[in-house]
C-alpha cells in the first residue's frame, strides 16, 4: 500500500473541504433561488385576489358594466325620467339613493339638447323618485337643463352618468333613438367648443354650458350656446 506524505494528506483535506464548502454554496444558491420563486408567486396570487373580486372576472365586470341598463329610453324624443327602473340602474352604475343627499361635493352644470334645430327638453325629476322617496347625486328640480350635482364624497362625474341615469341611452353614435346616419350625426360641445370622441365621457364640474345636437350641420344652433347663466333657474339660487 502507498503511502501519502503528511504534505499530501494535508492536500487532498484541503481539497475536500472545498468540495464540501462548494455543495454547500450551491445548496444555498438553490434554497434563495426557491424562496424568491415562491415569493413572486404569492405576490401574484395576492394581487389577483385584491384585484379581482371573488367570484368574478374582469370580463364578468365589463360585460355588466357595459350591458343595457334596465328602462332604457332608445325611442325618438321626448324623454321623460325613467323612474320605474331608476333604483336598479343606480345600484349598477354605482350611485346612491337616499332620501338627502349630504352635498359635500355641490355644484351645476347646463345641459342643452337640439334635434334637428329644435330644443328638446331635460325634463325635471331626473334622478328624483318622490314616490318612493329618494334621489342620486345627479337630478334636476325643472326643466330648464341645469343638471344637479350633489355628492356626499369627492368623485368625479360625467355626461354619461347623467344619461344613465335619466334613463336615456347616449354612446359616441347614438341619443336615444336617434344614431348617426348620413347627413345626421350626433355633435357635442362645451362652452361652445366642438369635443371629439364619446360624449358620454364630458366631465361636470362646474357651470359648463354641455350642448348635444342630432341632425345635419346646417341644423346646428347658431351660435352654439357658449356661456352658462346663473339666471336660467332658481332652484339653486343665489348660487347656481
Amino acid at each position: 500500500m502507498e503511502r501519502r506524505t503528511k504534505k499530501e494528506r494535508r492536500e487532498e483535506a484541503r481539497r475536500e473541504r472545498e468540495r464540501i464548502l462548494k455543495r454547500q454554496a450551491r445548496r444555498k444558491q438553490l434554497r434563495t433561488l426557491w424562496l424568491i420563486g415562491a415569493a413572486v408567486v404569492i405576490a401574484a396570487v395576492v394581487v389577483i385576489l385584491v384585484v379581482v373580486k371573488p367570484g368574478s372576472s374582469p370580463s364578468a365586470d365589463k360585460k355588466k358594466a357595459s350591458g343595457p341598463l334596465p328602462g332604457l329610453q332608445t325611442g325618438p324624443p321626448p324623454w321623460p325620467p325613467e323612474l320605474t327602473h331608476l333604483r336598479q340602474r343606480l345600484s349598477i352604475i354605482g350611485l346612491p339613493a337616499q332620501p338627502s343627499m349630504a352635498a359635500n361635493l355641490h355644484h351645476h352644470d347646463l345641459l342643452q339638447i337640439f334635434v334637428h334645430g329644435k330644443p328638446v327638453t331635460v325634463p325635471q325629476s331626473v334622478g328624483i323618485n318622490p314616490t318612493a322617496g329618494f334621489l342620486t347625486s345627479l337630478h334636476t328640480h325643472d326643466a330648464s337643463g341645469i343638471i344637479h350635482v350633489e355628492s356626499p364624497t369627492f368623485r368625479d362625474f360625467n355626461l354619461g352618468e347623467f344619461f344613465d341615469v335619466w334613463g336615456v341611452r347616449l354612446t359616441s353614435t347614438c341619443m336615444g333613438g336617434l344614431c348617426n346616419a348620413g347627413a345626421d350625426q350626433l355633435h357635442a360641445f362645451v362652452n361652445g367648443k366642438p369635443v371629439t370622441g364619446d360624449p358620454r365621457s364630458i366631465a361636470l364640474t362646474q357651470h359648463e354650458d354641455i350642448v348635444l345636437t342630432y341632425g345635419t350641420e346646417k341644423e346646428l344652433p347658431k351660435p352654439i350656446p357658449s356661456h352658462y347663466s346663473p339666471s336660467i333657474s332658481t332652484t339653486c339660487a343665489p348660487d347656481c
